[in-house]
């Protein structure tokens, strides 16, 4: 009996078939007849139409007339994933820019609970660096990136709280009080920086970006050893990571009001 490739269990037959059904819709041609299918998937004409109706029925087809469309649930489906492809493919551009404005690495983080991860990277070509690969998760209370969420995103502190504030280096914030402040200090001048937080001799620069409705997408920022990127070089660089960052939310859509939106006023810290 075959299996399946790096699982070792048998293949469902019917998700093989499903599968051959929808591999026969495409963007150049996205509303075959049931005829098309049948002889593009290769299935026996009762099975594919018995397979067909079932599709429709769960919402993962939609039919109009003698023509279907991939449906609505389906598209559902995709949204959580296609959004964090296009997160990415629209900020590569300033995150590389950044990269190559600084000389350092340049990174973009999502927040998952009480951690962050990294989902994009543009890399330094110093021979000294520090080290960072997409799908890193690093906690939020240690490092430039983690205050930035914790600034915008209520729900952070919270999470955060729950999982407890371990310590890394002798210049770790363990104390919520503490961490509070710093976080109110880059929710005022809109950027954070830290040093030496997660590892001995690494700094780090951070901003917000934000989504086409105002919400907290990503953070976006460099990190670098502090033998090149020490407390003195954040005047310097600081307005560039925040440039970037902005140039990051207009690439999602956002664009800034006169009018503070109330969704962006700075978290409760009590």
């Amino acid at each position: 009996m075959a299996t399946d490739r790096g699982t070792g269990t048998p293949p469902l037959l019917v998700l093989g078939k499903i599968t051959k059904i929808l591999d026969c819709f495409s963007v150049t041609e996205p509303e075959p007849t049931l005829r098309e299918i049948t002889q593009r998937s290769g299935l026996h004409p009762s099975t594919c139409q018995r397979l067909v109706h079932n599709l429709v029925r769960e919402g993962f087809l939609d039919r109009s007339g003698d023509r279907y469309r991939i449906g609505l649930a389906l598209v559902q489906w995709a949204a959580p994933g296609t959004f964090g492809l296009d997160l990415v493919q629209r900020t590569k551009p300033v995150l590389q820019k950044l990269c190559d404005e600084t000389g350092e690495t340049a990174c973009l983080y999502v927040r998952d609970g009480a951690s962050r991860t990294v989902i994009a990277v543009a890399e330094t070509r110093h021979v000294v660096m520090r080290l960072f690969k997409v799908g890193m998760v690093m906690p939020l209370h240690a490092g430039a990136p983690g205050k930035i969420f914790l600034a915008y995103d209520p729900a952070a502190r919270t999470d955060l709280i729950r999982d407890g504030l371990p310590r890394f280096t002798e210049h770790t914030p363990v104390d919520i009080d503490v961490l509070d402040q710093q976080t109110r200090q880059a929710r005022s001048q809109g950027y954070a920086a830290a040093f030496d937080e997660r590892h001995e001799g690494v700094g780090s620069i951070s901003a917000p970006v934000f989504d086409h409705a105002g919400d907290l997408a990503a953070v976006l920022g460099i990190g670098a050893p502090t033998q090149r990127l020490t407390v003195d070089d954040v005047d310097r660089i600081a307005p560039l990571v925040v440039t970037a960052a902005k140039e990051a939310s207009a690439a999602l859509g956002y664009r800034p009001s006169k009018v503070l939106d109330p969704r962006l006023e700075a978290p409760d810290l009590a």
